[in-house]
């Protein structure tokens, strides 16, 4: 079989932990590293929950690295409110053993893309996209060298930190921006489907259910994380969001959406992070603006719950 060769970009984060896991115990995936910037919690967290979660997964030699500290120009907006003050609040794990490694995170992705042939690598950020936009940076023809990025973020409607805005979106929008014009053949996750990925107690209790220390932790991160958003929205759970973007990579059928252009704002009093969406493009007027994402709309969640229980069964 050959595996397909990912990097992770996250900010754990209950649903960064589980995107994590599961890229880990998928063998349909090469885990060259997992990339850590600031987003949920401030980056020290970040990276220590990261360490957590490897450890959590049983032996790996998979790297961790720390990114960006904090946006591009702006200043840091985390989410405790949503993951606890650790970013990892619901269940007492032991601190890790290991330490990141020491290569900062923009640089170990483009030696990583670089070092392997043209169109192997594929980037999976599911936090703000600050790491992703300063490799970027760092080699001007990185983003023709992926073979993609398998992106968690915006929306075709409405946000979750604004009216407008999704998180990681919001958090650094600039980086958004540069990411979305970078010519890299783009697949985004946005709200509009990972809402549909809804942690009912029948699926909670399915993965606790499992009777492994993995199963346990997860139901109880799953527990603590769902509280926030059952509150605001009024769901039978909480959106899993970052684990949509490891099973599209994984399981692209479960999936269906539309080839768009997307723009970021990034001046808007307003609507600063908004993923402007071109979802039904005027033919009769083209904007020209061509398109430039695949925006994911529809995800099968019954398949998807069972496929990521099943997969975390195996650590």
């Amino acid at each position: 079989m050959q595996r397909r060769k990912i990097i992770l970009d996250c900010d754990p984060g209950q649903d960064d932990a589980v995107a994590m896991l599961l890229a880990l115990a998928s063998p349909e995936l090469d885990v060259l590293g997992v990339s850590t910037v600031a987003g949920n919690v401030p980056l020290p967290l970040t990276k220590q929950n990261a360490l957590v979660v490897r450890e959590l997964a049983g032996p790996a030699d998979v790297p961790i690295l720390a990114g960006a500290e904090r946006p591009l120009r702006r200043a840091l907006v985390t989410a405790e409110e949503v993951h606890g003050a650790s970013g990892l609040d619901g269940v007492d794990l032991p601190p890790p053993h290991r330490t990141v490694d020491p290569r900062p995170a923009a640089a170990f992705i483009v030696e990583q893309v670089m070092a392997h042939p043209p169109g192997t690598v594929t980037l999976v950020p599911v936090g703000p996209l600050t790491n992703v936009a300063e490799a970027m940076r760092q080699e001007p023809r990185l983003a023709r060298r992926l073979r993609g990025i398998v992106l968690m973020g915006g929306a075709i409607g409405v946000g979750n930190t604004t009216p407008a805005a999704e998180f990681n979106i919001f958090v650094d929008p600039e980086a958004a921006a540069i990411v979305f014009a970078s010519g890299a053949d783009l697949t985004m996750l946005p709200l509009d489907a990972t809402h549909q990925a809804i942690t009912t107690d029948e699926r909670i209790a399915a993965i606790r259910a499992l009777g492994t220390r993995v199963g346990r932790v997860v139901a109880s991160w799953l527990a603590f994380y769902r509280r926030h958003d059952m509150d605001r929205y009024g769901m039978p759970g909480g959106p899993l969001h970052d684990p949509c973007a490891v099973a599209y990579v994984l399981w692209p059928e479960l999936f269906s959406g539309r080839f768009c252009h997307v723009a970021i704002e990034t001046e808007g009093k307003l609507t600063l992070g908004r993923t402007v969406v071109d979802w039904w493009p005027n033919k009769a007027k083209p904007s020209g603006a061509e398109p430039n994402c695949m925006v994911i709309d529809r995800i099968d969640a019954d398949a998807f719950f069972r496929r990521l229980t099943e997969r975390l069964g195996r650590l």
